[in-house]
Protein backbone atom coordinates (compact mmCIF):
# COMPACT_ATOMS: atom_id res chain seq x y z
CA UNK A 1 0.00 0.00 0.00
CA UNK A 2 1.30 3.12 -1.05
CA UNK A 3 1.69 5.35 1.96
CA UNK A 4 0.12 8.71 1.93
CA UNK A 5 2.17 12.24 2.03
CA UNK A 6 2.60 13.58 5.19
CA UNK A 7 1.83 17.25 6.15
CA UNK A 8 3.33 18.16 9.40
CA UNK A 9 2.01 21.45 11.22
CA UNK A 10 3.39 23.62 13.90
CA UNK A 11 0.73 25.29 15.24
CA UNK A 12 -1.13 25.68 18.66
CA UNK A 13 -4.34 26.80 16.59
CA UNK A 14 -5.95 23.65 16.48
CA UNK A 15 -8.69 25.69 14.60
CA UNK A 16 -6.31 25.57 11.76
CA UNK A 17 -5.27 22.28 11.99
CA UNK A 18 -9.06 21.16 11.69
CA UNK A 19 -9.40 23.43 8.46
CA UNK A 20 -6.07 22.46 7.01
CA UNK A 21 -7.27 18.36 7.57
CA UNK A 22 -10.74 18.99 6.34
CA UNK A 23 -9.21 21.21 3.18
CA UNK A 24 -6.42 18.17 2.28
CA UNK A 25 -8.80 15.27 2.94
CA UNK A 26 -7.76 11.68 3.43
CA UNK A 27 -5.70 11.67 1.16
CA UNK A 28 -2.43 13.27 3.36
CA UNK A 29 -1.83 12.51 7.00
CA UNK A 30 -1.34 15.03 8.94
CA UNK A 31 0.52 15.40 11.95
CA UNK A 32 0.19 18.78 14.15
CA UNK A 33 2.62 20.01 17.32
CA UNK A 34 1.78 22.97 18.78
CA UNK A 35 6.12 23.67 18.95
CA UNK A 36 9.11 23.44 17.46
CA UNK A 37 10.36 21.42 20.34
CA UNK A 38 7.23 18.75 19.76
CA UNK A 39 7.98 18.33 16.24
CA UNK A 40 11.93 17.78 16.33
CA UNK A 41 10.88 14.69 18.38
CA UNK A 42 8.34 13.13 15.73
CA UNK A 43 10.94 14.22 12.74
CA UNK A 44 13.13 11.86 13.95
CA UNK A 45 11.38 8.96 13.14
CA UNK A 46 8.70 10.60 10.50
CA UNK A 47 10.06 12.02 7.21
CA UNK A 48 7.16 14.65 6.31
CA UNK A 49 6.52 15.94 2.37
CA UNK A 50 5.31 19.23 3.55
CA UNK A 51 5.76 21.24 6.57
CA UNK A 52 3.53 24.38 7.46
CA UNK A 53 5.24 26.97 10.16
CA UNK A 54 2.79 28.97 11.90
CA UNK A 55 4.71 32.16 12.46
CA UNK A 56 1.87 34.63 13.78
CA UNK A 57 2.47 34.30 17.33
CA UNK A 58 5.88 34.37 18.67
CA UNK A 59 6.91 35.45 21.75
CA UNK A 60 10.56 34.81 21.80
CA UNK A 61 11.40 36.68 18.65
CA UNK A 62 10.97 34.21 16.19
CA UNK A 63 14.62 32.12 17.13
CA UNK A 64 12.93 28.82 18.46
CA UNK A 65 11.46 28.50 14.91
CA UNK A 66 14.77 30.12 12.96
CA UNK A 67 16.68 27.78 15.20
CA UNK A 68 14.14 24.73 14.31
CA UNK A 69 14.05 25.70 10.37
CA UNK A 70 18.28 25.66 10.30
CA UNK A 71 18.59 22.16 12.48
CA UNK A 72 15.37 20.54 10.71
CA UNK A 73 14.72 21.95 7.59
CA UNK A 74 17.55 23.09 5.34
CA UNK A 75 19.34 19.77 5.59
CA UNK A 76 16.05 17.47 4.43
CA UNK A 77 15.72 16.41 0.97
CA UNK A 78 12.44 16.78 -0.40
CA UNK A 79 10.59 18.63 2.12
CA UNK A 80 8.70 22.07 0.68
CA UNK A 81 7.80 24.56 3.37
CA UNK A 82 5.64 27.03 4.27
CA UNK A 83 5.19 29.68 6.73
CA UNK A 84 2.29 31.71 8.06
CA UNK A 85 2.90 34.94 9.12
CA UNK A 86 0.59 38.06 9.73
CA UNK A 87 2.11 41.24 8.86
CA UNK A 88 5.97 41.94 9.69
CA UNK A 89 7.64 38.95 10.44
CA UNK A 90 10.05 38.98 13.31
CA UNK A 91 13.62 39.65 11.77
CA UNK A 92 15.65 36.10 11.83
CA UNK A 93 12.09 34.94 10.19
CA UNK A 94 12.50 37.40 7.35
CA UNK A 95 15.88 36.94 6.74
CA UNK A 96 15.22 32.77 6.75
CA UNK A 97 12.54 33.93 4.16
CA UNK A 98 14.94 35.70 2.06
CA UNK A 99 17.53 33.49 2.26
CA UNK A 100 15.93 30.05 1.81
CA UNK A 101 13.55 28.14 -0.60
CA UNK A 102 10.48 28.51 2.43
CA UNK A 103 7.62 30.21 0.61
CA UNK A 104 5.57 32.81 2.90
CA UNK A 105 2.07 32.28 3.44
CA UNK A 106 -0.39 35.57 4.79
CA UNK A 107 -2.55 34.73 7.39
CA UNK A 108 -5.41 36.21 5.72
CA UNK A 109 -4.59 33.52 3.15
CA UNK A 110 -7.63 31.26 2.67
CA UNK A 111 -7.30 27.48 3.91
CA UNK A 112 -8.49 26.25 0.75
CA UNK A 113 -5.80 28.09 -1.19
CA UNK A 114 -3.27 27.39 1.55
CA UNK A 115 -4.35 23.58 1.06
CA UNK A 116 -4.28 23.82 -2.68
CA UNK A 117 -0.60 24.69 -2.48
CA UNK A 118 0.52 21.82 -0.10
CA UNK A 119 -1.52 19.47 -2.42
CA UNK A 120 0.79 20.46 -5.28
CA UNK A 121 3.55 19.24 -3.58
CA UNK A 122 1.97 16.09 -2.81
CA UNK A 123 5.31 13.43 -4.17
CA UNK A 124 6.07 10.92 -1.31
CA UNK A 125 9.80 11.69 -0.75
CA UNK A 126 11.16 7.51 -1.88
CA UNK A 127 12.97 7.71 1.68
CA UNK A 128 8.96 7.28 3.22
CA UNK A 129 8.52 4.13 2.85
CA UNK A 130 7.50 2.89 6.66
CA UNK A 131 6.19 6.50 8.41
CA UNK A 132 6.01 4.40 11.62
CA UNK A 133 9.33 2.25 11.67
CA UNK A 134 11.35 3.75 9.30
CA UNK A 135 13.98 4.83 11.94
CA UNK A 136 13.25 2.45 14.46
CA UNK A 137 15.22 -1.10 13.23
CA UNK A 138 12.19 -3.14 13.57
CA UNK A 139 9.49 -4.48 11.15
CA UNK A 140 6.49 -3.37 12.22
CA UNK A 141 4.51 -7.10 11.84
CA UNK A 142 2.35 -6.79 14.72
CA UNK A 143 0.55 -3.42 14.09
CA UNK A 144 -2.94 -2.68 13.95
CA UNK A 145 -5.42 -4.03 11.69
CA UNK A 146 -7.10 -0.32 11.20
CA UNK A 147 -7.74 2.82 13.35
CA UNK A 148 -11.10 2.27 15.26
CA UNK A 149 -11.56 5.58 15.84
CA UNK A 150 -10.01 8.95 15.68
CA UNK A 151 -9.60 12.43 16.72
CA UNK A 152 -7.87 15.43 15.61
CA UNK A 153 -4.53 14.62 18.09
CA UNK A 154 -5.28 11.18 18.79
CA UNK A 155 -6.48 7.79 17.78
CA UNK A 156 -7.54 4.09 19.53
CA UNK A 157 -6.51 1.11 17.52
CA UNK A 158 -7.42 -2.49 18.50
CA UNK A 159 -7.28 -5.91 16.90
CA UNK A 160 -9.96 -6.92 19.79
CA UNK A 161 -13.19 -7.48 18.36
CA UNK A 162 -15.04 -7.27 21.35
CA UNK A 163 -13.22 -3.21 21.43
CA UNK A 164 -13.99 -3.04 17.83
CA UNK A 165 -17.12 -3.46 18.69
CA UNK A 166 -17.76 -0.91 21.06
CA UNK A 167 -15.75 1.76 19.69
CA UNK A 168 -17.87 1.72 16.58
CA UNK A 169 -20.99 2.33 18.74
CA UNK A 170 -19.16 4.80 20.97
CA UNK A 171 -18.01 6.31 17.46
CA UNK A 172 -21.69 6.94 16.85
CA UNK A 173 -22.70 8.07 20.02
CA UNK A 174 -19.70 10.41 19.59
CA UNK A 175 -21.53 12.69 17.28
CA UNK A 176 -24.56 13.11 18.89
CA UNK A 177 -25.42 15.39 22.07
CA UNK A 178 -25.69 12.50 24.44
CA UNK A 179 -24.25 11.73 28.10
CA UNK A 180 -22.40 8.68 27.68
CA UNK A 181 -20.83 6.65 30.42
CA UNK A 182 -17.25 4.68 30.62
CA UNK A 183 -16.53 1.55 32.49
CA UNK A 184 -13.44 0.14 33.13
CA UNK A 185 -10.39 -0.56 35.10
CA UNK A 186 -7.83 1.86 36.11
CA UNK A 187 -5.28 2.38 33.07
CA UNK A 188 -7.67 0.82 30.43
CA UNK A 189 -8.49 4.17 28.67
CA UNK A 190 -10.86 6.00 29.79
CA UNK A 191 -9.34 9.43 30.24
CA UNK A 192 -8.07 9.43 26.32
CA UNK A 193 -10.97 8.10 25.12
CA UNK A 194 -13.30 10.91 26.87
CA UNK A 195 -10.95 12.75 25.15
CA UNK A 196 -10.94 11.37 22.10
CA UNK A 197 -14.97 11.15 21.98
CA UNK A 198 -15.03 15.11 22.29
CA UNK A 199 -12.53 15.38 19.30
CA UNK A 200 -14.68 13.33 17.60
CA UNK A 201 -17.72 15.66 18.12
CA UNK A 202 -19.55 18.88 16.88
CA UNK A 203 -17.90 20.61 20.07
CA UNK A 204 -14.24 19.72 19.13
CA UNK A 205 -13.06 23.54 19.07
CA UNK A 206 -14.72 24.10 22.75
CA UNK A 207 -12.87 23.20 25.91
CA UNK A 208 -12.19 19.70 27.19
CA UNK A 209 -12.54 19.85 31.36
CA UNK A 210 -11.54 17.02 33.54
CA UNK A 211 -13.02 17.01 36.72
CA UNK A 212 -11.06 13.57 38.67
CA UNK A 213 -13.99 13.40 41.21
CA UNK A 214 -11.99 11.03 43.27
CA UNK A 215 -8.74 13.73 44.00
CA UNK A 216 -11.35 16.55 45.81
CA UNK A 217 -12.72 16.50 49.07
CA UNK A 218 -16.51 15.75 49.23
CA UNK A 219 -17.10 19.13 50.32
CA UNK A 220 -15.30 20.89 47.37
CA UNK A 221 -16.72 18.66 44.65
CA UNK A 222 -19.87 20.60 44.19
CA UNK A 223 -18.37 24.14 44.37
CA UNK A 224 -15.66 22.41 41.65
CA UNK A 225 -18.65 21.83 39.53
CA UNK A 226 -22.00 24.45 39.81
CA UNK A 227 -19.28 27.33 40.78
CA UNK A 228 -20.05 29.46 44.21
CA UNK A 229 -21.10 32.50 45.31
CA UNK A 230 -19.01 35.42 47.44
CA UNK A 231 -18.85 34.39 51.11
CA UNK A 232 -20.70 30.72 50.95
CA UNK A 233 -18.18 29.31 52.96
CA UNK A 234 -14.86 30.00 54.68
CA UNK A 235 -12.68 30.31 52.13
CA UNK A 236 -15.21 31.36 48.95
CA UNK A 237 -13.56 35.21 49.09
CA UNK A 238 -14.91 35.82 45.46
CA UNK A 239 -17.56 34.28 43.04
CA UNK A 240 -16.42 31.46 41.10
CA UNK A 241 -17.52 29.60 38.09
CA UNK A 242 -17.67 26.14 37.72
CA UNK A 243 -16.77 23.86 35.29
CA UNK A 244 -20.34 23.26 33.79
CA UNK A 245 -19.64 27.53 32.92
CA UNK A 246 -16.34 27.28 32.07
CA UNK A 247 -16.28 24.18 29.77
CA UNK A 248 -18.94 26.26 27.47
CA UNK A 249 -20.44 24.50 24.63
CA UNK A 250 -16.82 22.14 25.21
CA UNK A 251 -17.40 18.68 27.32
CA UNK A 252 -16.59 17.88 30.54
CA UNK A 253 -14.93 14.50 31.99
CA UNK A 254 -16.77 13.61 35.29
CA UNK A 255 -14.02 11.15 36.42
CA UNK A 256 -14.81 8.78 39.45
CA UNK A 257 -18.41 8.92 39.53
CA UNK A 258 -18.88 6.51 41.90
CA UNK A 259 -17.71 9.12 45.01
CA UNK A 260 -20.13 11.42 44.56
CA UNK A 261 -22.99 11.55 47.65
CA UNK A 262 -26.63 11.27 47.18
CA UNK A 263 -27.40 15.13 47.40
CA UNK A 264 -24.76 15.51 44.41
CA UNK A 265 -26.10 12.57 42.28
CA UNK A 266 -29.19 14.47 42.43
CA UNK A 267 -27.73 17.77 41.27
CA UNK A 268 -26.05 15.79 38.39
CA UNK A 269 -29.34 14.05 37.35
CA UNK A 270 -30.92 17.83 37.34
CA UNK A 271 -27.93 18.87 35.30
CA UNK A 272 -28.04 16.02 32.66
CA UNK A 273 -32.09 16.21 32.90
CA UNK A 274 -32.60 19.95 32.52
CA UNK A 275 -29.14 21.66 32.26
CA UNK A 276 -29.75 23.59 34.96
CA UNK A 277 -28.59 24.41 38.43
CA UNK A 278 -27.37 27.16 41.28
CA UNK A 279 -23.68 27.72 42.65
CA UNK A 280 -23.40 26.52 45.54
CA UNK A 281 -24.43 29.70 47.73
CA UNK A 282 -26.51 31.38 45.03
CA UNK A 283 -30.19 31.50 44.29
CA UNK A 284 -29.90 32.25 41.15
CA UNK A 285 -30.24 29.46 38.34
CA UNK A 286 -27.92 28.86 35.66
CA UNK A 287 -27.55 26.67 32.46
CA UNK A 288 -25.20 24.36 31.62
CA UNK A 289 -25.04 23.97 27.90
CA UNK A 290 -21.91 21.29 28.00
CA UNK A 291 -22.11 17.90 26.86
CA UNK A 292 -21.28 14.99 29.70
CA UNK A 293 -18.97 12.28 29.87
CA UNK A 294 -19.05 10.02 33.18
CA UNK A 295 -16.40 7.47 33.70
CA UNK A 296 -15.85 5.31 36.90
CA UNK A 297 -13.55 2.13 37.40
CA UNK A 298 -16.71 0.45 38.92
CA UNK A 299 -19.84 -1.28 37.64
CA UNK A 300 -22.62 0.95 39.24
CA UNK A 301 -25.22 -1.66 39.33
CA UNK A 302 -23.60 -2.87 42.12
CA UNK A 303 -23.31 0.52 43.76
CA UNK A 304 -27.05 0.93 43.67
CA UNK A 305 -28.31 -2.52 45.37
CA UNK A 306 -25.88 -1.09 47.92
CA UNK A 307 -27.81 1.83 48.35
CA UNK A 308 -24.91 4.14 47.25
CA UNK A 309 -25.95 5.44 43.91
CA UNK A 310 -29.46 6.93 42.88
CA UNK A 311 -31.56 4.34 40.90
CA UNK A 312 -32.73 7.09 38.12
CA UNK A 313 -29.38 8.56 37.91
CA UNK A 314 -27.96 5.47 37.15
CA UNK A 315 -30.74 4.31 34.65
CA UNK A 316 -30.30 7.80 33.03
CA UNK A 317 -26.20 7.12 32.51
CA UNK A 318 -26.97 3.37 31.63
CA UNK A 319 -28.63 4.13 28.62
CA UNK A 320 -24.97 4.66 26.88
CA UNK A 321 -22.40 2.54 28.61
CA UNK A 322 -19.48 1.55 27.74
CA UNK A 323 -17.05 -1.10 28.90
CA UNK A 324 -13.58 -1.09 28.42
CA UNK A 325 -12.33 -4.28 28.65
CA UNK A 326 -9.06 -4.73 31.13
CA UNK A 327 -5.64 -5.50 28.76
CA UNK A 328 -5.40 -9.12 29.72
CA UNK A 329 -8.73 -9.44 27.71
CA UNK A 330 -7.21 -8.39 24.74
CA UNK A 331 -3.79 -9.63 24.41
CA UNK A 332 -3.78 -9.29 21.03
CA UNK A 333 -3.05 -5.42 21.85
CA UNK A 334 -0.40 -6.14 23.72
CA UNK A 335 2.86 -6.59 21.45
CA UNK A 336 1.28 -3.55 19.04
CA UNK A 337 0.80 -0.74 22.42
CA UNK A 338 4.30 -1.99 23.43
CA UNK A 339 5.89 -1.68 19.74
CA UNK A 340 4.07 2.46 19.55
CA UNK A 341 5.44 3.14 22.84
CA UNK A 342 8.72 1.76 21.92
CA UNK A 343 8.64 4.01 19.14
CA UNK A 344 7.55 6.94 21.48
CA UNK A 345 9.89 6.38 24.01
CA UNK A 346 13.03 5.71 21.84
CA UNK A 347 12.51 8.89 20.10
CA UNK A 348 11.70 11.35 23.69
CA UNK A 349 14.81 9.51 24.99
CA UNK A 350 17.05 9.69 22.14
CA UNK A 351 17.97 6.11 22.46
CA UNK A 352 18.29 3.41 19.29
CA UNK A 353 16.44 0.10 19.36
CA UNK A 354 17.56 -2.09 16.69
CA UNK A 355 15.50 -5.15 17.75
CA UNK A 356 13.00 -6.75 20.52
CA UNK A 357 13.94 -10.10 21.49
CA UNK A 358 11.14 -12.79 21.97
CA UNK A 359 11.89 -13.07 25.42
CA UNK A 360 10.91 -9.29 26.39
CA UNK A 361 7.64 -10.08 24.52
CA UNK A 362 6.48 -13.65 25.76
CA UNK A 363 6.87 -12.29 29.11
CA UNK A 364 4.87 -9.15 28.09
CA UNK A 365 2.09 -11.13 26.30
CA UNK A 366 2.12 -13.92 30.05
CA UNK A 367 1.37 -11.11 32.50
CA UNK A 368 -2.26 -9.71 33.65
CA UNK A 369 -1.36 -6.15 33.58
CA UNK A 370 -3.45 -5.11 36.46
CA UNK A 371 -2.24 -1.70 36.08
CA UNK A 372 -3.48 -1.92 31.71
CA UNK A 373 -2.16 0.13 29.14
CA UNK A 374 -0.87 3.08 31.74
CA UNK A 375 1.35 -0.16 33.21
CA UNK A 376 2.02 -1.51 29.89
CA UNK A 377 3.35 2.39 28.73
CA UNK A 378 5.62 2.78 32.14
CA UNK A 379 6.91 -0.40 31.55
CA UNK A 380 8.58 -0.07 28.30
CA UNK A 381 9.49 3.35 29.04
CA UNK A 382 11.91 1.80 31.77
CA UNK A 383 13.09 -0.74 29.41
CA UNK A 384 14.05 1.63 26.87
CA UNK A 385 15.67 3.73 29.31
CA UNK A 386 18.19 0.56 30.90
CA UNK A 387 18.35 -0.60 26.83
CA UNK A 388 22.38 0.04 26.16
CA UNK A 389 22.97 -2.42 22.87
CA UNK A 390 20.66 -1.66 20.97
CA UNK A 391 18.40 -4.92 21.78
CA UNK A 392 16.05 -5.03 23.89
CA UNK A 393 14.91 -8.56 25.59
CA UNK A 394 13.57 -9.30 28.92
CA UNK A 395 16.56 -8.49 31.03
CA UNK A 396 15.14 -4.28 30.90
CA UNK A 397 12.44 -5.56 32.48
CA UNK A 398 10.85 -5.50 35.98
CA UNK A 399 11.27 -8.99 37.81
CA UNK A 400 7.39 -9.29 38.79
CA UNK A 401 6.53 -8.64 34.61
CA UNK A 402 9.05 -11.84 33.36
CA UNK A 403 7.81 -14.21 36.30
CA UNK A 404 4.08 -13.33 35.52
CA UNK A 405 3.35 -12.67 39.05
CA UNK A 406 1.18 -9.52 39.71
CA UNK A 407 1.49 -8.34 43.11
CA UNK A 408 -1.55 -7.21 45.40
CA UNK A 409 -3.97 -4.16 43.89
CA UNK A 410 -5.97 -1.71 46.38
CA UNK A 411 -8.13 -0.70 43.12
CA UNK A 412 -11.36 -2.45 43.90
CA UNK A 413 -11.88 -2.46 40.13
CA UNK A 414 -9.12 -5.03 39.34
CA UNK A 415 -10.08 -8.62 39.50
CA UNK A 416 -7.30 -10.45 38.35
CA UNK A 417 -9.75 -14.58 37.82
CA UNK A 418 -7.86 -17.28 37.50
CA UNK A 419 -4.59 -15.77 37.21
CA UNK A 420 -1.97 -17.66 39.61
CA UNK A 421 0.38 -15.37 41.62
CA UNK A 422 3.31 -17.73 40.47
CA UNK A 423 2.72 -16.54 36.90
CA UNK A 424 2.15 -20.01 35.74
CA UNK A 425 -2.00 -20.64 34.58
CA UNK A 426 -2.91 -24.23 33.38
CA UNK A 427 -2.78 -24.85 29.94
CA UNK A 428 -6.18 -25.71 29.67
CA UNK A 429 -6.90 -21.87 30.76
CA UNK A 430 -4.14 -20.51 28.63
CA UNK A 431 -5.99 -22.62 25.41
CA UNK A 432 -9.52 -21.58 26.24
CA UNK A 433 -8.49 -17.69 26.34
CA UNK A 434 -6.85 -18.44 23.44
CA UNK A 435 -10.09 -19.86 21.73
CA UNK A 436 -12.47 -17.26 23.22
CA UNK A 437 -10.05 -14.15 21.31
CA UNK A 438 -10.42 -16.50 18.02
CA UNK A 439 -14.16 -16.26 18.17
CA UNK A 440 -14.51 -12.74 19.09
CA UNK A 441 -12.24 -12.32 15.76
CA UNK A 442 -14.11 -14.76 13.67
CA UNK A 443 -17.27 -13.76 14.49
CA UNK A 444 -16.49 -9.48 14.42
CA UNK A 445 -14.81 -10.59 10.82
CA UNK A 446 -18.15 -12.42 9.70
CA UNK A 447 -20.59 -9.53 10.84
CA UNK A 448 -21.68 -11.55 13.70
CA UNK A 449 -22.83 -14.03 11.27
CA UNK A 450 -23.36 -17.64 13.53
CA UNK A 451 -23.39 -19.69 10.09
CA UNK A 452 -20.52 -17.65 8.46
CA UNK A 453 -18.56 -17.79 11.86
CA UNK A 454 -18.96 -21.40 12.45
CA UNK A 455 -17.95 -22.11 8.63
CA UNK A 456 -14.67 -20.15 8.74
CA UNK A 457 -13.71 -21.93 11.70
CA UNK A 458 -14.68 -25.69 10.30
CA UNK A 459 -17.13 -26.27 13.08
CA UNK A 460 -20.52 -26.99 13.27
CA UNK A 461 -23.41 -24.06 14.47
CA UNK A 462 -24.20 -26.20 17.34
CA UNK A 463 -20.62 -26.44 18.56
CA UNK A 464 -20.18 -22.85 18.23
CA UNK A 465 -23.41 -22.02 20.36
CA UNK A 466 -21.56 -24.29 22.68
CA UNK A 467 -18.65 -22.60 22.77
CA UNK A 468 -20.03 -19.06 23.07
CA UNK A 469 -22.33 -20.34 25.81
CA UNK A 470 -19.50 -21.64 27.82
CA UNK A 471 -17.28 -18.24 27.40
CA UNK A 472 -20.55 -16.53 28.34
CA UNK A 473 -20.21 -14.91 24.66
CA UNK A 474 -23.92 -13.13 24.41
CA UNK A 475 -23.27 -11.11 20.96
Amino acid sequence: MTPRPVVAVISDDILLVQQLAHELGEGFELIARPGTREMQEVMRGVTPHVLLVDARDVNDGGHAIDQFLATSVEHADNLSSFMLCLGECPEPLERRLACSQIERVEASEQMTSVAKRIAECKTVPKSVESLSLASSGFENDDSFAEVVLEGVTRRFETNSAQLKNMLEDLAVAAEHDVTILLVGETGSGKTFLSRLIHEASPRRNEPFLHVACGALPRELIESELFGHAKGSFTSAHANKEGKFVAARRGTVLLDEIDVLGPEQQVKLLRVIETGEFEPVGSNETHRSAARLVVASNLDLQPLVDQGRFRPDLYYRLNMLKFEIPPLRRRRMDIVPLAKLFLRKFQQKHGIQIARIDDSLLEALVGYPWPGNVRELENVIQRAVIYCRDGVLTAKQLPVHIVAGAAGPTNDPSVRLEGHSPSGTQSLGRQIALTEKEIIEQALFQNNYSKTKTAKALGISRVTLYNKMKKFEMTK
